[in-house]
Order: structure tokens, then sequence, then C-alpha cells
């Protein structure tokens, strides 16, 4: 339990962030909260030789209105989500979920960021943010890109970020109201989902994600296809497990991560009010 050896580089803004692990490369890993990243280097499944600490990049903590949508900086924590008086109005699955993330030590010190670079699909806040859309901005050498949501999480672990990138803002629709939930079904009240299931209505379309159904997290494409079509929340909700892949493990097999995922999408469709 004890991690291979290590440099450590503390950045001062993301321009310095990005210029340390473009001088490093793929030996280089960013290091935020850390909850993620340190149990990993604990058990040598990642082994980089440098971390590139950004927790002090105070430039990428802010929550926005931007009009049309909400621009989140990548090292918001998951707490400052949690009460966000904007989230909270504007965007308030996010808020919520936010809040469902482990305890508040993990929440004072986890950020967003870090939850989507790590791209666990066990993660609650992966399968929010894809639920409602939009888009990541990835900072590079090269200046800045626009990542869609739906493209970023790429694999197991895995992003659509290059080695020398770092993810900087989320940008997201606005969805006030009361048409949203989250559901997430684990044997211990901070433990990861065994699966998970958060829908919400952006614009009047309502759009359904998956925790820990697959590789990544997963657009519940079926179910959005068959509420467009007219379906019942009920008859939608019996797709819920088509086009997915879902891992065995202690806690559950494929089957019945299946079937939680029709129970789940069921009753968050009822709660959010979607019939």
């Amino acid at each position: 339990m004890i991690p291979a050896a290590f440099d450590y580089k503390r950045a001062g803004s993301s321009e310095e962030a990005v210029a340390l692990i473009a001088e490093y490369g793929d030996e280089a890993k960013f290091l935020a909260g850390g909850h993620s990243l340190l149990p990993m280097m604990k058990l040598r499944l990642a082994v980089p030789t440098v971390l590139v600490d950004i927790g002090r990049v105070g430039d990428l903590s802010y929550i926005d209105d931007r009009d049309d949508h909400i621009a989140i900086g990548a090292l918001a924590t998951h707490r400052s989500l949690e009460t966000s008086e904007l989230l909270i109005a504007e965007c308030p699955i996010l808020a919520h979920v936010a809040s469902k993330v482990g305890d508040p030590q993990v929440r004072h010190r986890g950020t967003i960021g870090g939850s989507l670079a790590h791209s666990d699909p066990a993660s609650d806040l992966p399968a929010a943010v894809l639920a409602l859309g939009g888009s990541l901005i990835a900072q590079g050498p090269n200046g800045e890109r626009e990542v869609q949501v739906s493209d970023f999480f790429t694999g197991y672990f895995e992003s659509a970020l290059s080695d020398d990138e770092m993810l900087t803002e989320i940008r997201l629709p606005k969805a006030p109201g009361d048409s949203w939930n989250y559901q997430k079904f684990n044997r211990r009240a901070q433990d990861w989902a065994i699966v998970g299931v958060a829908a919400v209505q952006v614009q009047g379309t309502t759009q359904v994600s998956l925790v820990n159904m697959g590789s990544t997290p997963l657009r519940a494409a079926a179910v959005e296809a068959a509420l467009a079509g007219g379906a019942s929340s009920v008859e939608a909700a019996e797709q819920a497990a088509e086009g997915t892949d879902a891992p065995t493990d202690l806690n559950a097999s494929p089957e019945y991560r299946a079937h939680l995922a029709r129970v789940l999408t069921r009753r968050a469709l009822e709660a959010a009010g979607i019939s």
C-alpha cells in the first residue's frame, strides 16, 4: 500500500500546469483532490513518475452564469456544487448529485474536473453531466478545444483528453425546475453506485444516463427513444438495459444490474414527473 517513488511539482496557474504536463508527458499525472488517483497509486495501479499538483490553481474554481449556459471551473469542489445557489436554481440535478458523492471530507476536497477526467463509470458526477449534455474545455500546449460531453468518455478510466491536456471548464445547459431525479443503489450510504440513473428534462427533451452499466457512463438511448415515441415511463424503463454491457463483480451480476437499471429508471422518471 505504498506508492512508487515520484517527483512532485506544484503549478500556480493553468498555463504552468499545462507546461509541466507537456514537459513530462505520459509519465505525469495531475493531482487535485486526489481521491481517485492516490488509492490507485497505493495499489500501484497508477505509477506516475511526476505528480503535478493543481489543487491551488485558483482561477479554475468558479461557477458562473453565462446567460445561455452555466460554466464551471474544473477545480470547483463537490461541496461548492452542492451549495451553489446558482446551480440549485438553474441546474438542481447537478447540485443534488454532488451531495451524494462520498462524505463531507471527500466533497470538500474532490473536484468535478477530477471526477470527469478520471472517467470512472461508477462515479455519480460523470453520469449527471452526461445526462445534461453540454461540452468540456480542454487546454493544451496548442490552446483550447471544446469536446462534447457525449464524446468525452472513451473507455474504462479513459477520456478524450490527450496526455498533454488538462480539463479546465465544464459548460452545461440550464435545466431549472423539478423535472429531474437521481436514483443510486448501493450497499452503504457512501459507497460507489452498484447502479445509478440520472433523468432530467433539458429544453423539453428527456435525457437519461446510467451509472455502472458499462465501461463508461452511458446515455440510455433506448429509453430516450421510447419516450420520444410516446411510450409511458413504465414502458420506456423496460428498455433501460438495452445496448449496455454491465460488469460483474462481488456486488452484482450483469443480470442483476440490468434489473436494477430498469427499476431505477422507472423510479427516476416517475419521481421527475416524466410519464
